[in-house]
Order: structure tokens, then sequence, then C-alpha cells
């Protein structure tokens, strides 16, 4: 069964993204595709998500957490399989009931792993835009174009590569200056000493 789970939870990352945008784009078909489906079981009319200007950007991210979690879902993994034993087992002497051991031991010594995935998670929600191609093409009325998106727009639409080039820059530095905060500022926090 726990195989299972792991594999059923790591399939979406290994599948492209493009794969995976026309998968959810037939799920989130108006009228025909499941969601409207199931939502109806439930007496809820049709839904035009990727087209409605209040769904289309959650949508996406529906997505591109369902395609992502599982490469994340690792690293929590191997975290929690590197715990001690010996903390449970200390934790279930001193008292400690399942609550106190989560948030006491476990919560803090997974704080490396999610200041990774933390790091991570950011950077990979600027570099995706292949979804956005499949799914809204930065629409409807922009509310689902991403800043990437913006930049390839500007350079291969518009045709201004000064200007898409300028962007780029500027959103590495916010990268980089965002990771490089989070390190400083968590950092210190999280590691035992």
């Amino acid at each position: 069964h726990r195989g299972l789970v792991r594999t059923a939870f790591f399939t979406p990352t290994m599948l492209p993204m493009i794969a995976a945008a026309n998968l959810w784009l037939f799920f989130y078909t108006p009228g025909l595709g499941l969601l409207d489906h199931v939502t109806a079981l439930f007496g809820i009319g049709p839904t035009n998500w990727l087209g409605q200007p209040g769904t289309a950007l959650w949508s996406v991210m529906a997505v591109t957490i369902w395609k992502e979690s599982g490469f994340f879902m690792i690293f929590y993994l191997a975290a929690l399989q590197a715990i001690p034993p010996d903390l449970r087992e200390a934790a279930r002497i001193e008292g400690a009931g399942r609550w106190a051991y989560t948030r006491r031991i476990v919560l803090p010594l997974l704080m490396p792993t999610t200041l990774f995935v933390l790091i991570n998670a950011l950077i990979n929600s600027v570099r995706l835009i292949d979804h956005l191609f499949i799914l809204t093409k930065g629409g409807p009325d922009n509310a689902s174009k991403l800043i990437l998106y913006w930049i390839w727009e500007m350079a291969f639409a518009y045709l201004d590569q000064a200007g898409a080039a300028v962007m780029t820059v500027l959103v590495l530095a916010a990268l980089g200056l965002i990771a490089a905060l989070q390190f400083m500022f968590f950092d210190r926090r999280i590691h035992y000493r």
C-alpha cells in the first residue's frame, strides 16, 4: 500500500507540464469536464474555470501544485525517515502525546527541508510558463498572466527584446534577493547547533 501511495503522489512530477496541462484542460472543460460533473452532484451548474478572471489563476495554481507536490514529497519523506526513532521513544517516556511530539520535535526538525522547499517552490512558481500556453494564454483579462509569460510576450509577441532582457535580469535579481533573505532570516532559526 505504501509504495502505491508514493507512486500515485510522484507520478504527476514525471509528466511533462504540457501533458499535465492538457489533462487538466479536460478536467476544466465547461459542462463536460470532470470538475463540472463533480460539482453537478452538489447542484452547482457548469463553471468556466479557465474563462473567468476570478477562477483562472486559482485553476492554474491547482495544476501547478498537483504537478509539483510529488517532487517536494520526496524531500519530506527523506527528512521524516531521517528523524531518529529514539526521539519518539524519549517523548513517549516523558509523557508527550502525538500532537506535542509533532509540534515540538517533528516540525522543528523538518524546518531545514521546509526552507529548501519554500525556496524551490518560489523559483518554480516563477519558472513555469508552459502550462499557461495550454490553459489560459495569460487570460482572461490578464488574470493569469504571470511574470515569465509577460516577459515572453514582451520579447516574442511585441518584439521588445531589450525590455524583456531587463525584466529577466530584474526577476533574477529579485529571486536571488528573496532567497538570500530567506536563508539569512530562517537559517539561524531552523538549525540546531
